[in-house]
């Protein structure tokens, strides 16, 4: 298990709007650092590691090593470089203050240089929803690229508005991710109950 700073958080608060399935009427957004992390576990196969790079923001990131699957001419394999069960493999947990229940859609800002390192799973606290599972980017390769999307058996690129998670309470509660794909490089993360969320890349 590997330790590692508090989180840093950027919480605010929007305009008032509904969200579905709550009775909360204003709109929460909050901002995690990657590298601020809580805790790893399942790391004795594949683990993040802290690297540098001054387009990042704070000029830091997290990345899953060993890759040992770049291209799709790499073997797969699965519990090694490839998990397709949420929770599985080379999980990363972060204490995050959620202001209000809600659902929250998840977005993340990663780097991906290829087809084989960009898919992620998340979940909260030990539990990984079937709405948290592929997180999927197959646009901005070769940058640092905010998106939302799950891959789905009809979409490999991902369907919006599917990654999300539904906290039912107001408080500390642990944000995790975990590996789907190696070599994957995350810079930050964002929770919004704003479902119509856009960031500008």
């Amino acid at each position: 298990m590997t330790k590692c700073k508090n989180v840093l958080i950027t919480g605010l608060l929007f305009t008032v709007a509904m969200t579905s399935g709550f009775s909360q009427q204003s709109i929460h957004t909050v901002e995690i650092e990657a590298e601020s992390f809580s805790r790893q576990s399942k790391d004795d196969v594949r683990k993040w590691y802290v690297k540098s790079d001054p387009n990042a923001s704070n000029q830091k990131y997290i990345q899953i090593l060993p890759d040992t699957r770049v291209t799709h001419d790499d073997k797969l394999i699965a519990g090694t470089n490839f998990s397709n069960t949420p929770g599985q493999m080379a999980i990363i947990s972060y204490d995050v203050e959620i202001p209000e229940p809600g659902r929250y859609y998840v977005w993340a800002r990663v780097f991906s240089s290829g087809s084989e390192d960009n898919g992620l799973h998340v979940g909260v606290d030990g539990q990984w929803p079937e709405s948290g599972a592929r997180l999927q980017w197959c646009e901005g390769k070769n940058q640092w690229f905010y998106d939302s999307k799950q891959r789905t058996n009809e979409v490999h690129c991902g369907e919006p508005y599917l990654i999300y998670l539904d906290i039912e309470e107001k408080g500390m509660h642990e944000i995790q991710f975990s590996m789907r794909e190696d070599g994957i490089k995350m810079d930050k993360f964002l929770l919004t109950t704003n479902r119509d969320f856009k960031i500008q890349n």
